[in-house]
């Protein structure tokens, strides 16, 4: 038998069970523990956490580290051990502080996991046992029933009104309603009525599931499959951080050589004399103390960062995210709350009410024209609280360690239950109103509820709209029941209509006196239409704050979803990520439109249109790499599996702490603490804050270093005496430098940062912009310190290179305060 069941949803479940070798008794326990070891555990590869040698080794991998190592085994051959010794130290307490920043994000992250599926219900040797999810393999039948994790894919056998939640795998925000028939070839995954995935959720109802594949072999082992082949690049910060010191080794080696031809061929210098006095110019010229520094100024990045709600798993993503010049971000738990919210109420002949407060926090108001509504004297309003709580099965629990609510259950009926709530329904067990209850049925699209709530025994329903108009005659009003005349048929056709189309989920209420004893699925008719619920998944209510600032700053945010276009569109709009101030603004486009363009028509189209609705991982991850193909810098913000090959592939990966998966964690640079949009654009911030400073820090100290090189140069050809000793050299380069730059590494935001557009991918830490300052600042050190050299000469050599040394210092210290930024004077 294969290790894959290629197309699962196209056979009958009789051809099925035959390929797969098993019965509706499941197989036996003789034959399920061959396939264990004929396919192998149920289970991914577990990423592994970091070991600590492997975190140590990382920090070396940069250029500026192993030009401080060359510095080091150079004056070690120079007996000049002092210097090596000291280089060594800097080497070891920058190694140090990288560590110690990147094993606490590890810790960070290793305190956010949760715990993956355990156990399963299957059929074993004809009976019904639990046992450990990893033991499951192709041909097992195991049983889901509501609240349970799917342990593997699997076809549906028999099922009655399962819904299951997929939003980590395939980006639908609501529960998908599932059945047993077979499906055509061109339906896609998150279409697949008939599948359910491993790592998703049942939100209500039962089924019979054949197990089709297991580990690797499923949707999400694919997706881990991709991971693999998707190598991290070197960061955007790393490559500009080891240009930096290619730009320093050339100075440092060229300075050496210059010394060493004058010295030799003009000055006459014994060549062990002239070959130790290069080599106190290879290592003058080597900043000593700019791998520490910029790791300093990284770690205030990353610890500002963590104050602000986002956590750096890799330490260089510190500094790229102040580059990135576009963010792609899924819909669902990034820019929305991930929880249904009933936002709007429609009674016949009334005005629509509105209802404030989101998610599951069972606190708000019911207002009608912006007054709150009086609900103990408004019956309508009344009776549909009554049927929200009642014909309900959902459980909210409140977590008092972190005040938060928690929902059980299907989130559709948890939004009737938090309406519910907010009008005053807070009866601690209102099962005791329930005679008999008839869970969802997908057949019929309702749910029912046999209830004691009111004086007179009353049925309530809930359910698709469509559905309890077509069985009502008659309609709810503030009058009281009355005949549903054709008129107001329209006017809910109409509203209905108009909700949908606004991409909100639309639920029917209604009611009818019923006083058999339980229910009858053919007494489901003649009701009383009680009115309409909007509900939808609302934004974060900073999202949109969020995104017009990322667009004041030149970064272009673009939504990528599995969720449906209406959904993804309303959303966009709420945000701003849609505001129609261009053509192309208001477009958007589905996998199944992308995939008809060729690849230039990609390429312009991925520039210009900026929702994608309904797209698989691959597509996500295409999206991303073109884009970087294009010339961006690119961060991904995703929660669920779906979003995991394009996390990885991007510039700076950003992931949501609480709701998101493992494998979304896995595949990031930054973990978001509180899984808001907002935060991102905070530590985008932040990122822009840790260029300038590295900038800046790294201008000061480069400085000295060329100022130092010209010094020495020059005094060979004026045929004056060696200026600085070696140790004075190392003092400038360690302490004067070194310490001082620690201030410019602290400095804060000038609040003009997010006002420009990101820092280009292609820019360096020492570029054209800082050329102009260098000069003349080597000039005026140069200068100053000469004047102080030639002016106590004739007095002493040791008083000559004291003042010098004094001079040089005492210019780098002036230096910080001009430095604190590139554009404005210390005096602004």
């Amino acid at each position: 038998m294969n290790k894959t069941i290629h197309n699962p949803h196209l056979s009958s479940t009789t051809s099925l069970l035959n390929d797969l070798r098993s019965t509706p008794n499941g197989l036996s326990s003789e034959e399920a523990n061959q396939r264990v070891n004929e396919f192998g555990k149920n289970k991914l590869p577990t990423g592994e956490r970091t070991s600590l040698w492997h975190l140590l080794l990382k920090q070396f991998k940069s250029w500026l580290v192993i030009l401080l190592i060359a510095a080091a085994i150079i004056s070690w051959m120079a007996d000049q051990l002092i210097d090596s010794w000291v280089i060594i130290a800097v080497i070891i307490i920058n190694a140090g502080l990288g560590l110690f920043q990147e094993y606490r994000a590890e810790m960070a992250i290793a305190s956010l996991r949760n715990l993956i599926v355990k156990v399963a219900k299957v059929m074993r040797d004809g009976k019904l046992v639990t046992i450990a999810s990893e033991l499951l393999v192709p041909g097992d039948i195991i049983v889901l029933e509501e609240g349970d994790s799917i342990p593997a894919d699997g076809r549906i056998l028999i099922s009655k009104n399962l819904r299951t939640t997929e939003s980590s795998l395939t980006g639908e925000s609501v529960p998908v309603s599932k059945n047993e028939n077979s499906l055509s070839k061109e339906t896609a995954m998150a279409d697949r009525k008939n599948m359910v995935w491993k790592g998703t959720f049942v939100a209500g109802g039962y089924a019979k599931v054949i197990v089709t594949g297991t580990g690797l072999n499923t949707a999400i082992g694919n997706i881990s499959e991709t991971l693999v082949s998707i190598k991290k690049k070197r960061s955007s910060f790393m490559l500009k951080t080891d240009f930096l010191a290619k730009q320093m080794s050339v100075i440092a080696i060229v300075s050496a050589l210059i010394l060493f031809l004058v010295g030799y061929f003009y000055r006459d210098f014994a060549i062990n004399d002239i070959a130790l006095i290069s080599i106190a110019a290879l290592v003058a010229a080597v900043p000593e103390g700019l791998p520490a520094v910029i790791s300093i100024v990284l770690a205030i990045g990353a610890h500002r960062m963590a104050k602000r709600n986002a956590i750096i798993r890799e330490f260089t993503a510190t500094e790229t995210l102040g580059a990135v010049n576009t963010i792609l971000t899924d819909k669902t738990g990034t820019l929305t709350q991930n929880s249904l919210t009933v936002s709007k109420l429609f009674i016949s002949g009334e005005t629509d009410f509105t209802v404030s407060g989101e998610g599951w926090l069972p606190a708000g108001n019911i207002m009608q024209s912006n007054t709150i509504v009086d609900i103990e004297n408004n019956d309508a309003v009344k009776k549909i609280l009554a049927i929200a709580a009642i014909s309900n099965n959902s459980e909210l629990q409140h977590n008092q360690q972190n005040n938060t609510y928690e929902l059980i259950g299907d989130p559709t009926e948890g939004a009737l239950s938090v309406l519910a709530r907010k009008g005053g329904i807070n009866e601690e067990n209102l099962n005791a109103y329930k005679i008999d209850d008839l869970p969802f049925d997908s057949n019929i699209k309702l749910r029912a509820t046999l209830s004691n709530y009111f004086d007179d025994q009353e049925l309530f329903i809930t359910g698709a709209p469509e559905q309890l108009l077509e069985r009502s005659n008659y309609v709810l009003t503030n009058n009281g029941v009355e005949k549903l005349s054709s008129d107001e048929r329209v006017q809910i056709q109409n509203k209905i209509a108009e909700w949908s189309n606004n991409a909100m989920r639309v639920i029917a209420l209604a009611f009818k006196k019923d006083s058999n004893t339980s229910i009858n699925t053919n007494n489901l008719n003649d009701l009383v239409f009680a009115g309409l619920t909007g509900m939808i998944d609302p934004p974060r209510p900073d999202a949109k704050l969020a995104v017009e600032k990322c667009k004041r700053s030149g970064i272009r945010v673009v939504m990528v979803t599995g969720d449906h276009i209406n959904t993804a569109i309303a959303i966009a709009k709420a945000s701003g990520i849609l505001d129609g101030k261009n053509k192309e603004d208001v477009r958007a486009l589905t996998e199944q439109q992308l995939s008809l363009l060729d690849d230039k028509e990609f390429d312009e189209t991925i520039q210009k249109v900026s929702v994608y609705a309904r797209l698989t991982p691959s597509m996500k991850l295409r999206i991303a790499k073109r884009l970087q193909k294009l010339g961006n810098l690119i961060a991904m913000t995703g929660d669920g599996v779906n979003d995991a090959p394009a996390l990885k592939q991007a510039d700076v990966g950003i992931s949501m702490g609480i709701m998101g998966t493992d494998v979304a964690r896995e595949s990031s640079d930054v973990v978001l603490a509180d899984d808001n949009f907002a935060t991102v654009v905070n530590a985008v911030e932040e990122g822009r804050i840790v260029f300038a400073n590295s900038r800046q820090t790294s201008f000061f100290l480069v400085t000295t270093n060329i100022a130092e090189s010209v010094t020495l140069i020059g005094s060979i050809i004026f045929g004056l005496p060696l200026p600085l000793t070696a140790t004075q050299i190392l003092w400038l380069n360690l302490v004067t430098d070194g310490v001082t730059a620690m201030a410019l590494a602290t400095e804060q935001n000038h609040k003009d940062l997010m006002g420009s557009s990101p820092v280009s991918k292609k820019e360096n830490i020492l570029n054209k912009e800082v050329l102009p300052f260098l000069y003349i600042n080597v000039i005026i050190m140069v200068g100053l310190s000469f004047a102080t050299f030639i002016y106590f000469i004739d007095e002493s050599i040791e008083l000559a290179r004291t003042g010098l040394f004094i001079v040089m210092a005492f210019s780098q210290l002036f230096n910080v305060f001009n430095l604190r930024s590139i554009k404005k004077s210390v005096f602004e």
